[in-house]
C-alpha cells in the first residue's frame, strides 16, 4: 500500500516557524512575569533576546558585554 507524501510550501513551513517563536516568546513573557518582572520589562527582555524590537516604542540599549566581533574561542 503506497503511502502518499505531502510536501509543505515555504510559506507554510515558515508560517508555523513563527507560529513556534510566538509560543515560546508568549511563554517566556509569562514566565518572567510570574517572577514579578513588569510584562513591559519582560517584553523588552525576550525581544531583545530573539532580535526585535519589543511592543514598547523605547530603543533597546545594546549590551556593550554582547560581542559583535570575534569571540575568545576564536
Amino acid at each position: 500500500m503506497a503511502t502518499a507524501k505531502r510536501t509543505a510550501t515555504m510559506e507554510e513551513v515558515l508560517a508555523a516557524i513563527e507560529a513556534g517563536r510566538e509560543k515560546v516568546m508568549a511563554d517566556d513573557i509569562r514566565s518572567l512575569s510570574k517572577l514579578g518582572i513588569p510584562k513591559s520589562m519582560a517584553v523588552q527582555i525576550v525581544a531583545s533576546r530573539f532580535r526585535q524590537k519589543g511592543a514598547v516604542s523605547e530603543e533597546v540599549e545594546v549590551d556593550p558585554f554582547e560581542s559583535t566581533g570575534p569571540g575568545w574561542d576564536d
